[in-house]
């Protein structure tokens, strides 16, 4: 079935703004995304609403990683650091969801990505934001409090977005 989906008004942008982060904080980000769609089809390159589907996007992979649609959204925000650092919470957020459904070398290799992505956005960050230091911090600590989290011998790829323990595209997962 097709429906002809109905436009919001530019002004309407900051409270739809704050409903994503309401739903998000509700644990409901396929509101939030939709929402976020909304708003982009009015202003097609809205950082703001475009960083708050990417997190909408990663916020669903403990139940269905899919980092391909959080990528393509990647691709559309603007920025050095910003890029960095949302390569880093896709990559990290990647790694939590492989812990969660006992992908443990994939989660390894998700959270050190996510690491060096941190380590980049950190030195391309303005004075007094620490955000990717944090979160640096965070792979770092989930790494070494939990000794599953280990690449096997055998299992070490070149780029982590090509193959998941099944050998399968994580991106496409």
């Amino acid at each position: 079935m097709h429906f002809e989906l109905k436009s919001i008004s530019a002004q309407s942008i900051p409270e739809a703004l704050a409903k994503v982060e309401r739903y998000r904080l509700l644990n409901e980000p396929h509101l939030a995304e939709s929402i976020c769609l909304d708003i982009l089809a009015v202003v097609p390159d809205h950082q703001q609403a475009l960083i708050a589907l990417l997190l909408a996007r990663t916020d669903q992979f403990q139940a269905h990683i899919n980092a391909k649609t959080a990528q393509e959204v990647l691709a559309k925000i603007k920025g050095d650091y910003e890029s960095e650092y949302y390569s880093g919470i896709i990559w990290e957020r990647m790694g939590h969801a492989r812990i969660h459904h006992g992908g443990h070398a994939a989660a390894y290799h998700a959270l050190r990505s996510a690491m060096t992505h941190y380590e980049s956005a950190a030195k391309l960050s303005p004075p007094g934001n620490d955000s990717a230091i944090l979160r640096w911090n965070t792979c770092a600590r989930a790494i070494m409090q939990n000794p599953n989290l280990r690449p096997s011998p055998d299992d070490q790829p070149t780029d982590p977005w090509e193959r998941d323990q099944a050998s399968s595209r994580i991106a496409d997962a």
